[in-house]
């Protein structure tokens, strides 16, 4: 089965009040949408924080192929090995990341441009909004 993740975090003065927001589709299909409040974090964090949910649920869900999508250029650069995770607090995430990936196999990992990824958006800011957790 094939699970697309549309991912996003937002922080709200960068560390700020953070939320991550994670579209998900199913064979094309819109089937979840995930948000949850980060407490006060910074952006970067919020990213890999909703990549990291969405790939979860994509194990949960039985997906072999992934494709996940992210206006975050830094972390998707990071996750496909083009830049250096060189923040010490993004090492343990990017870990994270790089660990469920395996668990999946087939992952590719884009990133798209924001006006792109509004559905994330959306549910990321919602978190903090309604500081869903």
């Amino acid at each position: 089965m094939e699970i697309t993740i549309y991912s996003d975090g937002a922080s709200r003065n960068n560390p700020g009040e953070s939320g991550a927001g994670v579209h998900i589709l199913r064979d094309g299909k819109p089937v979840e949408g995930l948000a949850r409040y980060l407490g006060v974090t910074t952006n970067n964090i919020a990213e890999y924080t909703a990549a990291i949910m969405g790939l979860e649920h994509a194990i949960a869900a039985g997906a072999t192929k992934v494709k996940l999508f992210a206006d975050s250029e830094l972390m998707v650069k990071q996750i496909n090995g083009q830049y250096k995770v060189k923040n010490e607090g993004l090492k343990p995430l990017h870990g994270k990341v790089k660990e469920l990936i395996a668990k999946i196999g087939s992952v590719e990992v884009k990133y798209i441009p924001r006006a792109q990824n509004k559905e994330a958006d959306a549910l990321a800011n919602k978190a903090i909004d309604e500081k869903i957790l």
